[in-house]
This record gives C-alpha cells, sequence and structure tokens, in this order.
C-alpha cells in the first residue's frame, strides 16, 4: 500500500514511473534527491520511513519464522519439491497443519481449492458447489509453486506445455498446482522426498 502511494505520487508529480524495487531501497535522502516540492517530499518521506519500519518487522518474523520451521523434517520435504522454497514451505506446511485430518490425497486436493466443484449429469454442468471452500492461502501458494516450477524445472514445463497445448494457460497452470498438491501430500504423508518420476512420468 505505501510502495503504490509513493508510486503514485512520483507518477502525478514528474509524469515518470519509479519501480517498486527501487522504492523499497530508496532512502530519505533519495527522497530528498528526486527535487519534489517541499510538502510533497514530507508525505513521500513519510511513506518510506513506514516501508522501512515493515521490512525491518517482516524481516524479524521471517527469520523466527525460520528458526522454527527449518528443524522440522516436513520442511525438508516441501522443499525437495520443484518451486516450493524457503517462502512456500512454510507457508504450506502451516496452512495444512496436521496431513492426519484428511482422509485422502482428494481430501487435501479440495482443500487447496485444486480441483473444480462441479455438478454434472449426463454430461452436462447442472450447478457447482462452493467454490470459495478450502484455504486460500494453500491455493495461492500451490499456484505460485506451480509457476516457479513451470520456469525451472524440466519436467514440470513440459507437463504444463502439454496441458496447455490442450486448454489453456490458466488451466495448465492449475493442473500444475493440482499435481503439486498431491505430491506434497504423499510427501507429508509418508515421510519420503519428492519423486519426480513419480509426480511427473
Amino acid at each position: 500500500m505505501h510502495v503504490l502511494a509513493v508510486e503514485n505520487v512520483q507518477a502525478r508529480q514528474t509524469g515518470a514511473r519509479m519501480t517498486s524495487d527501487r522504492i523499497k531501497r530508496l532512502g530519505l535522502q533519495g527522497v530528498k534527491a528526486l527535487g519534489l516540492p517541499e510538502d510533497v517530499t514530507l508525505g513521500m518521506q513519510a511513506n518510506v520511513a513506514v516501508i522501512g519500519a515493515l521490512n525491518e518487522e517482516i524481516a524479524k518474523l521471517e527469520k523466527r519464522l525460520a528458526q522454527c520451521l527449518r528443524p522440522r523434517p516436513e520442511y525438508a520435504l516441501l522443499s525437495s519439491a520443484p518451486g516450493i522454497g524457503r517462502i512456500l514451505a512454510p507457508i504450506i506446511l502451516l496452512e495444512t497443519g496436521s496431513i492426519e485430518r484428511f482422509a485422502s490425497v482428494g481430501n487435501y486436493a479440495s482443500y487447496a481449492r485444486c480441483v473444480d466443484s462441479v455438478r454434472l449429469s449426463n454430461g452436462k454442468r447442472k450447478g457447482q458447489g462452493n467454490v470459495r471452500n478450502g484455504n486460500k492461502y494453500l491455493a495461492w501458494a500451490f499456484i505460485e509453486a506451480a509457476n516457479m516450477a513451470r520456469r525451472w524445472c524440466p519436467e514440470a514445463r513440459r507437463f504444463h506445455e502439454r496441458k496447455r497445448a490442450r486448454t489453456n494457460a490458466i488451466v495448465a497452470t492449475k493442473a500444475l498446482a493440482h499435481k503439486l498438491a498431491r505430491a506434497c501430500y504423499h510427501m507429508l504423508k509418508s515421510g519420503q522426498p519428492f519423486d519426480m518420476k513419480r509426480c511427473f512420468g
């Protein structure tokens, strides 16, 4: 919110756009160097100060979270999957909770919003269930993991391209997220690391 506020003020005052990365690195002296009117500079400095303070607090929380979660074996298991790193592994681990509460892999995939909620009769759509059921943060995490896996893992990229050739990019990304969700369920349930051949074979 504060980064967007600085972007908007910069665009209104100068007509030029500043990237969010540059704004995050901008200090109080950097705002002065922009040569904006004094009251505008004061407002931007306030936003930049808040961004700096929030970044410090976020860094403290992330450090504490890493100290608590890295020793857990589930963290290492999740980190072995493509697309799941130091940010997504804690989100998936904490949002999932105990894997024992899910009776089957289908229940977990449904909770992660990785499956459609459609009612069919004789091949015709007769409505849909509550598409907002499940955990939206887990759904977001698996979509992000799918996007990362698609970029950095050749097997995931091939799977995504095959799906995209038959449907479209959004459906292909959702299908890859579903595959990763199923893999995470099996990893957490069995205690085994990610198996590329089993997932994409």
